[in-house]
């Protein structure tokens, strides 16, 4: 199966139905601006904690407040097409905000998911998810990969 973009209206009537049929929501987010393997396996380990995984995708003048002028690369709904396709994501909602807070409010995931370059207590939601009886897992990053590294990459390549 493969996910779809959702409004956060629509995803929190799923969510209800999620609930009571006693199925765990996993929730991530992220720009994910340039899609390299070691995002791959991050959505697929993260989808490993619960039925169904959202990951919340940072709108496009949301990753450029947070990454720059010339972020993203590719437009939100190329991201969010991207990041449909891969058979471990069930659903993609697009936030404005710099943060995820208000998604993560609003859902109340069971599971909260970050890369373990996060601190614990720097995990945006991850209070809220613990005092509603979730838990907050952090994932080891691939070693060699990076959005930004890959641009670097690609700048440089491109001046020789």
């Amino acid at each position: 199966m493969a996910g779809r973009i959702i409004k956060l209206a629509e995803l929190k009537k799923l969510r209800q139905r999620w609930r009571g049929q006693k199925k765990r929501m996993v929730f991530t987010n992220g720009c994910f601006d340039l899609l390299h393997p070691g995002h791959i396996r991050y959505l697929a380990r993260a989808k490993s904690f619960g039925d169904f995984l959202v990951v919340g995708l940072n709108s496009d003048c949301s990753v450029q407040r947070l990454k720059g002028k010339n972020r993203p690369v590719m437009t939100q709904a190329s991201r969010a097409e991207i990041l449909c396709a891969l058979w471990f994501v069930d659903y993609v909602v697009i936030f404005e905000e710099d943060t995820p807070l208000k998604l993560i409010e609003e859902l109340k995931p069971e599971v909260l998911v970050k890369g373990a370059d996060w601190p614990a207590a720097m995990i945006v939601g991850a209070e809220e998810v613990m005092e509603g009886g979730g838990r907050v897992r952090r994932i080891k990053l691939a070693r060699g990969y990076s959005t930004s590294a890959l641009i670097r990459k690609i700048l440089k390549k491109g001046c020789d």
